[in-house]
């Protein structure tokens, strides 16, 4: 027997495998190319979907900013919470701020909630998410108790973040406010001390905030 005829009885034996595989695992092969093709598709329009959807997001974040400048609040404010319930970790938050920032929801409840909301349903970057617990700090300082706002500002205060400064000097104001020099004193005292402070802003503030207390 020759070389050429071994292989040709090779290449027979080989086909016959493989349609013997192919007889045998017929569904098999279908089902996973049809799963595929399914997987393919479904990615494809998962991206094409969330681009959609960013574009419309970002399109109302525009209008609300132009109803608000013809002095249409009430209008703004409906679409700005709704954007803030979409959990898109961009225009959500913006339209949060712009809700804050503007003065459109009176009732603290309500503006708690949605911040509640946003830190809970988003997977934020870690100082994004740090920005968004000082804000709503800074706003709860308006009305909730100590212990209240101290929790609050726990994780900044008991973290290296970007925000620890701005935390120290929130509740250095907040007890200075109520005349509570000696807690106003500790925090103010905190930021000097630390190290890596980049805002010279701030460690100007606490200097002059102790000053003030030192005449009192």
């Amino acid at each position: 027997m020759n070389d050429e005829t071994i292989e040709v009885q090779y290449d027979l034996t080989k086909k016959s495998r493989l349609k013997k595989f192919y007889d045998n695992n017929r569904f098999l092969i279908f089902s996973t190319i049809f799963i595929l093709f399914i997987s393919i598709f479904s990615f494809g329009f998962y991206l094409k979907n969330k681009e959609d959807k960013k574009i419309l997001l970002s399109e109302n974040y525009i209008e609300a900013k132009i109803l608000l400048e013809n002095n249409k609040k009430d209008e703004a404010r409906h679409i700005l919470k709704t954007i803030v319930l979409s959990n898109d970790k961009t225009y959500s938050s913006l339209s949060l701020f712009l809700l804050l920032n503007e003065n459109l929801i009176e009732n603290n409840k309500e503006l708690n909630n949605l911040f509640n909301h946003l830190l809970k349903n988003n997977n934020f970057d870690k100082e994004i998410k740090n920005l968004i617990i000082y804000k709503r700090a800074l706003f709860q300082s308006n009305f909730v108790e100590e212990s209240v706002l101290l929790e609050a500002l726990k994780p900044l205060i008991n973290s290296h973040t970007l925000w620890k400064p701005h935390a120290l000097l929130l509740l250095g104001d907040y007890f200075l406010y109520k005349k509570e020099f000696l807690k106003a004193k500790e925090f103010y005292t905190q930021i000097l001390a630390l190290t890596d402070l980049n805002d010279n802003e701030i460690h100007k503030q606490a200097m002059l905030q102790l000053s003030l207390i030192s005449n009192e």
